[in-house]
């Protein structure tokens, strides 16, 4: 019997789990960075045969720009030259090979990931070293916490390291250094935050099968689908959301879950680790290793989800916050904070554009992420307006609010899932394109209203008082 990906794809995260146990007691850096490459390269051959040339050109080039480059400009080359072949990878069966699978595309969606990172981190790390900003003290950890120095090997070794290969979570190379020397390995809990993790599964899962059962993303493509009537095809997106977003819920809590074990991610309590980032207190991050004491750890760093945001977030900004947490770290450190201020204006859209593409060149995907923006100013301008007085109000309005998220969700949904253009516009024209309706209704009534909003007065008037009294 043949394995489907998704069965492959679980079964590579499932395992994943108890090997990163067993790197966590290997007592070597190098050792344990040689065994982590071994095991990344070993399990994308297995998975995704010839196509991991694709993944071991685009790192063996990556390391090549930033040695002939240097790092001044690394990051640039880096974010262009892997995008770019990115879009070849995709494209490659135009020219005569072979098309890529689903898991050759998610190893090389992560690699992409991880080698634009490394640019960037170079770059600043050269910044960093060459600035004189803040005292002496806070350069120096600076130094010793945040700027990296890698060879040749130790990008290379970074780019196939098996954590987080297939579903991420995204990690910088400050990140995988540190877990590859961490003065106090022993120390690093990771069944306590675990488990927890896990209990999530069951219901998760659950869910996942009886949509499943039910429900598939193929009927929309038939014509029978449109023969019934308008509430069952409205309806329709709802389930398959649920399914979307369970399956993804499943991948990014046994990849979380991969990185506990491993100890990958975990920093001390005190040094106020951030999603992505790491930890923000360098002064306490010292002290802790310096003491003596036993330390409380979090894996704030890698988190990559919270089911609490995506499902009961009242906003849509909430919503996008809670899912793929590092990918979206990613996007505002290297992507949105970088864009020019002259284009400071499109920073969303930008941003919005280069997420689409890294999750594909399908028109779905764009026609999803571009009416992202669209929703934020809508959502915005109706808070704006109507997000005021009694607190029974309010808390209505937020509830209304949140229905409306998710119904926005839905709907953009189907583009990710039906991936064509045909599609994906087939399906929105048999709900009247109710989604964009709505949006641009809400867009309109919030800038109409929020002008007379109480609220808004208060705000001029206040303003204005200020004005005179200066």
């Amino acid at each position: 019997m043949e394995l489907t990906d998704d069965v492959v794809y679980s079964l590579i995260l499932l395992l994943s789990v108890p090997v990163g146990s067993a790197v966590k007691l290997i007592p070597s850096p190098e050792l344990k960075k040689a065994v982590c490459t071994i095991i990344g390269i070993v399990a994308a051959f297995l998975t995704i045969g010839g196509h991991i040339l694709h993944p071991l050109f685009s790192s063996v080039a990556s390391i090549l720009a930033i040695k002939i480059v240097g790092p001044r400009k690394c990051h640039i080359f880096l974010f262009f030259g892997c995008f770019g072949y990115l879009a070849f990878f995709r494209t490659c069966h135009y020219f005569g090979i072979p098309k890529v699978s689903p898991i050759s595309n998610a190893v090389q969606l992560f690699v992409t990931l991880r080698l634009i990172g490394l640019g960037f981190e170079i770059h600043d790390s050269y910044r960093e070293l060459s600035s004189q900003e803040g005292s002496a003290e806070e350069r120096h950890l600076r130094k010793q916490y945040v700027c990296i120095d890698p060879s040749s090997v130790d990008m290379f070794q970074y780019a196939f390291c098996f954590i987080g290969q297939f579903a991420g979570p995204y990690y910088k190379y400050r990140t995988y250094q540190d877990m590859i020397y961490s003065p106090r390995t022993s120390e690093i809990p990771s069944m306590g935050p675990l488990i927890p993790r896990l209990k999530q599964l069951p219901l998760i899962g659950v869910t996942y099968l009886f949509f499943s059962y039910f429900f598939n993303i193929q009927y929309t493509q038939t014509d029978e689908f449109y023969e019934h009537p308008f509430w069952f095809r409205l309806f329709y997106m709802v389930p398959m959301f649920t399914i979307f977003r369970t399956r993804l819920y499943m991948a990014w809590i046994l990849s979380e879950s991969m990185c506990m074990t491993s100890g990958l991610g975990a920093y001390p309590e005190a040094s106020q680790p951030k999603c992505g980032q790491g930890p923000t207190d360098l002064k306490k991050l010292h002290e802790s290793y310096e003491s003596k004491d036993s330390v409380e750890y979090n894996y704030e760093t890698i988190h990559s989800l919270s089911i609490y945001g995506c499902e009961l977030g009242r906003t849509t900004k909430e919503g996008l916050r809670s899912w793929n947490m590092t990918v979206q770290y990613w996007l505002a450190t290297y992507c949105h904070r970088r864009v020019p201020n002259s284009l400071k204006a499109y920073r969303v859209a930008i941003t919005m554009t280069v997420s689409a593409f890294w999750h594909g060149i399908y028109p779905g995907y764009y026609l999803s992420f571009l009416l992202v923006p669209v929703v934020l100013m809508a959502e915005d301008n109706m808070r704006a307006a109507f997000r005021h007085g009694s607190q029974r109000w309010i808390e209505s309005f937020d509830w209304a609010c949140w229905f409306f998220k998710m119904r926005a969700f839905d709907y953009m949904c189907m583009g990710f899932l039906l991936l064509r253009l045909d599609y994906t516009l087939r399906y929105w024209k048999s709900i009247y394109f109710l989604g964009h309706v709505v949006t641009v209704l809400f867009l309109i009534i919030g800038m109409l209203f929020k002008k007379k909003s109480p609220t808004n007065v208060d705000t001029s008037s206040k303003m204005k008082e200020k004005v005179k009294s200066n």
